[in-house]
This record gives C-alpha cells, sequence and structure tokens, in this order.
C-alpha cells in the first residue's frame, strides 16, 4: 500500500475540518449524509460509495445514497434515483447475528474492515455475491473496499460508510485501483466517528421536536375526550391561522407588505395555534359545553317539568275535591237543585282546563327560556321572575318556590347559556394558558409560543383579556390568530349550545368587529380579498351553511 504523502494528509485535514463546520452547520440530515460520503470518497480516491443505515427494527442495513463515479450512478439523497436494492439483513431467521455481509459484519463488532480485492481467496470469509451480481449487471469490477461502521458516543450504530476501489493518487495512473491505506482508514474511522455524533445530535433534535409536538397533540387529545366541540376547535383553528398568515405572508402591499415568515415562524405559530386554548383542560365540563342554561352535570329543566306536573296534579285534585262537595251537598237537596250542581261541575271543568293550560304555556316558556339564544326580551326576564316567585307544596306539604333564585337567575340570562360567573369561569381558561405555557422553558425559536397564543382575546380597542392589550402591543401573529379563533367559534355547526352561523352571517360579524375595535381592519381585509374564509368553509363547514356571499356588503370591507 501506497502510504499518502504529507501534502495529501494536509489535504484531508483541511476536508475533515471542511466537514466538521460543515456538520455543527447542517440542518438537512440527508444532505449531510450526502455530504459525509462525498468527502470521504475525495479524502480516499474512493470511485464509488455507499452510505447503509439501520432500519427502524435495527434487523436490516438500508442502502440509503449509492454513488459510483465511473458508472456515474447516484442513487438516494437528495435528488438522486430512488434506492432500488434490498436492504442487508443484520440477523438471521433465528434471530442471531449475520455476520456474512461485510456491512453488517462492521455494523456488529464496530470494527472496520479493509479487504483488498474482493475477488481474492482470502476476502473469501464474506459474502460478496452482492457486489459481483453489481459488478455483472453493469460490466463493472469491484476490487477494494473499505467498511467503516459509524457509532456515536454512546456506541449505538448510526450507519455504515463503504467505499470501493480506491485509485491512484495524484502522479499515478488514474485508471490504477488500489488498495485503501492504513492511513484512509484511520482518517475515514475519524471522519464516521465525528458524523455519527453529528447524525445523533440531528436525530435527538428531531425527536424532541418530534415529542413535544406529541406532548401538545396530547393535551389536545385530553381536551377532545372532555369536550369534543372544544377538541375540534383546536384542530381547525390552527388550520384557519396558518392559512391566514400565509396570505399576509404574500401580500405585497399596504400596512403588512413587509410581513414575512421563515419556516421556524410557520412551526412557531402552528405551535402556538394548537395550545391556543390549553387551557380549557381545567375548565369544568358541565361549564364549557353547557348547552342550556339549566344544565350543570344534568339540564335541570326536568326538575321544572317535575313541579308543573305536580302543578297539575295538585289542580286535578283541588277540582276533584270542588266536585265531591258538591255531590255531598246534593245527597240532602231537592230535585230541583241538581240542575244548578250540572252548571257548577262544568264551571270547576271549564276552570280547571283553563288553569291547566296556562300551567302548560308556562312550561312551554320556560323550557324555550332554557335553551339561550342571542337576546332575551327584558319581559321575558321579568315574566322568569314572576314565574319563579309562585309556589307549590312538596312532598312533606311545605310551600317552595316555584324556582329556586339560582335557576332564576340562569333562566334569565340574557345572551347565551352561561351565567356571569360562569363566563368569568370560561374566559378563565386563556389566564390559565398564559400561565401553562409561560412556566414552559421554550428553546429560543419558539419563545414567542406564549405571546401568540395567548393574546387571541385581546382586541385592538384594548378591552380584551386577560391582559387588555391593544393592537399596537400585540404582534401580528396573535392578531390573525384572533380572526382564525372567532371564525371557527361563528361558523362551527356541533356546539351544544349554538347553532353554527351561516357564512354571510358570520362574515358579517366579523366586519362589524372591524369596525368597533375588536379585530385588526387590515388582517380582515386580506381575510376577505384572499378568500382565506371561503376556501376554509368549502373545506371544513357544513355545506348548508354556504350562502351567496356579497364582498362589497360585508361591513369593513372595500374592494
Amino acid at each position: 500500500m501506497q502510504e499518502p504523502t504529507p501534502p495529501q494528509i494536509a489535504q484531508r485535514l483541511d476536508l475533515l475540518t471542511e466537514l466538521s463546520v460543515a456538520l455543527g452547520n447542517a440542518h438537512d440530515t440527508d444532505a449531510l449524509l450526502e455530504q459525509i460520503l462525498q468527502v470521504a470518497m475525495r479524502m480516499t480516491h474512493a470511485d464509488g460509495g455507499t452510505l447503509y443505515l439501520p432500519s427502524d427494527d435495527r434487523r436490516a442495513l438500508a442502502f440509503h445514497i449509492l454513488i459510483n463515479e465511473t458508472l456515474q450512478i447516484r442513487q438516494g439523497g437528495p435528488g438522486g434515483a430512488p434506492v432500488r436494492i434490498p436492504p442487508l439483513p443484520l440477523v438471521d431467521a433465528a434471530g442471531a447475528p449475520d455476520l456474512s455481509a461485510v456491512a453488517a459484519y462492521a455494523a456488529h463488532r464496530g470494527q472496520s474492515v479493509n479487504v483488498a480485492d474482493v475477488y481474492q481467496p482470502q476476502a473469501a470469509g464474506f459474502n460478496f455475491s452482492g457486489m459481483r451480481d453489481f459488478d455483472r449487471a453493469h460490466g463493472y469490477r469491484s476490487q477494494s473496499i473499505l467498511t467503516v461502521p459509524m457509532r456515536d458516543h454512546e456506541g449505538e450504530l448510526a450507519g455504515v460508510l463503504q467505499l470501493v476501489n480506491a485509485r491512484a493518487p495524484q502522479g499515478g495512473a488514474s485508471a490504477d485501483i488500489i488498495a485503501f491505506t492504513r492511513t484512509d482508514q484511520r482518517f475515514i474511522e475519524a471522519l464516521a466517528a465525528q458524523a455519527a455524533v453529528a447524525l445523533t445530535h440531528q436525530r435527538l433534535i428531531a425527536q424532541l421536536e418530534t415529542l413535544l409536538e406529541s406532548l401538545v397533540n396530547l393535551i389536545n387529545i385530553g381536551i377532545d375526550e372532555k369536550s369534543p366541540y372544544t377538541g375540534r376547535h383546536c384542530q381547525f383553528v390552527p388550520e384557519l391561522t396558518m392559512r391566514l398568515a400565509e396570505a399576509v405572508d404574500a401580500t405585497d402591499s399596504g400596512p403588512l407588505a413587509d410581513f414575512r415568515m421563515t419556516d421556524a415562524d410557520r412551526k412557531e405559530l402552528w405551535m402556538a395555534a394548537l395550545l391556543h386554548d390549553c387551557g380549557k383542560i381545567t375548565t369544568p365540563v358541565h361549564v364549557v359545553d353547557k348547552a342550556t342554561k339549566l344544565e350543570t352535570i344534568f339540564d335541570r329543566i326536568a326538575l321544572v317539568d317535575t313541579r308543573y306536573e305536580v302543578l297539575e296534579r295538585d289542580a286535578r285534585i283541588a277540582a276533584l275535591e270542588r266536585k265531591l262537595a258538591l255531590l255531598t251537598d246534593a245527597a240532602g237537596s231537592a230535585a230541583p237543585a241538581a240542575a244548578a250542581n250540572g252548571d257548577a261541575m262544568a264551571a270547576i271543568d271549564a276552570a280547571l282546563a283553563a288553569q291547566q293550560q296556562a300551567l302548560r304555556a308556562e312550561r312551554a316558556f320556560l323550557r324555550t327560556a332554557n335553551v339561550g339564544g342571542e337576546g332575551m326580551a327584558p319581559a321575558d326576564q321579568q315574566r322568569v321572575r314572576a314565574i319563579g316567585a309562585r309556589t307549590w307544596t312538596d312532598l312533606d306539604g311545605a310551600a317552595r318556590t316555584l324556582l329556586d333564585a339560582d335557576e332564576v337567575r340562569n333562566l334569565s340570562i340574557r345572551y347565551g347559556t352561561l351565567t356571569d360567573d360562569e363566563r368569568t369561569i370560561v374566559n378563565n381558561h386563556i389566564a390559565v394558558t398564559v400561565r401553562m405555557l409561560e412556566s414552559l422553558p421554550w428553546p429560543r425559536h419558539l419563545r414567542n409560543v406564549p405571546e401568540y397564543a395567548g393574546g387571541h382575546h385581546e382586541r385592538m380597542d384594548g378591552k380584551g383579556y386577560p391582559r387588555g392589550l391593544t393592537g399596537a402591543q400585540m404582534s401580528v401573529q396573535a392578531r390573525l390568530m384572533a380572526i382564525a379563533d372567532i371564525f371557527e367559534a361563528l361558523t362551527a355547526s356541533d356546539r351544544p349550545y349554538k347553532k353554527g352561523k351561516m357564512l354571510s352571517e358570520a362574515l358579517a360579524i366579523l366586519g362589524r368587529f372591524a369596525l368597533n375595535g375588536h379585530i385588526d381592519p387590515q388582517l380582515f381585509d386580506i381575510f376577505i380579498r384572499s378568500k382565506v374564509y371561503l376556501a376554509f368553509a368549502q373545506q371544513y363547514m357544513d355545506p348548508r351553511q354556504l350562502d351567496a356571499i356579497d364582498e362589497s356588503r360585508i361591513p369593513g370591507y372595500v374592494p
């Protein structure tokens, strides 16, 4: 073997240094792997090279990148043709280590294998049938090979690097195939060790990011199990947020023309959108999913129904007692009094029917009031209070008001189904969200997640919550997430406490919000102009909600 000269060694050290710098800066794993293989080939003047990666189950070595300069073959890696060679087994059928292939041997033993000529008898200890089949298929002759395992700092196999046909260095015939030298082997072993550590580092980062995303999904799964409606909201708001963010990024005029996002910015915003309602995991389910005004763990309207059944029963009993009294009196009276008794009986029946009709009308009114809506008239609120003040007699003979104070307060709710106290509980989810997110040690590239997620209930005029920020104090990301959150909530058709708005109605409400200082009017303009709303609606909304839209009539929008 002809050992490299000092200038050649210096050149290899330069290559190794350059690769070390690249390993520290690289973010694309496939590009990094290809660079590792190419540097190894340049360092040893190899004609070909293969980089194997272990399979997920660690039972085989997969051909990840294959390069041959003479044959002009480039498979795998960025831009390469698909690798069509089957993997090399690392274990046999019984599960024992398979050492027949030289790459598998190097992987198991953690040792480099340097073979001067694979066709010589001394190479018979390994199975080179695959390599010889390749030679026959391509009219090629593999001769010298150097196989080096890539192990990280913990000794874990990261891959196997195999170089084929070392060519004579400068000064010799370029076509001469020589054996890989001991110095070649040591340099490639140093390269492989550095590369393995760098690859492990990248994979650990990727695994940690995957773990973080999985933990986020874990929280959302918990929310979804607790409240499927909230879970759907936590899935769709990120989708709508990113669509609006991309539309803003593409804008080249107006106040937001300078807004641009990198891939890291997108990942940060996506994470924030996924977590924007994570605090709802602490909100009691009977509040967050309160479908009717009297619902807690169950809908208490059933108790009110029972009281009306008692009232009707008592009315019938009272009518029967009056009839019995008339019959008792008639038993000692003269015959002409019978006609008068008949008229009295009819009057009792008429009074009972009128009383029953009034009770059923009241009951129907309370059931309607229990549903909630956009606004309860003051007269209806007063009627609830008047009904609640009436009394009924319970099983123990005690007189009780028809509705207790809590029932009156709930049935008198003007908007929706939540009392002021319950609305405070629901609104507290955003404060909990902020506390949860700010308690985490976010890495630098995700440091804005708490601000983005925690700002989607703030308003441009400073009347939002939890911090009462104005538009100037909020990031663009938080402001656009607010639009996504409101639009999804307005149009959602699966909420137990409301119906989904028609598309035109939802846009009109958003438009009024843009005019009254609730949401950012510039972002709302992009939301409409780029038709983000329409693309989302066509994919996710109930088709029955997609009515005709005249954008010129949307408040706050000028086509």
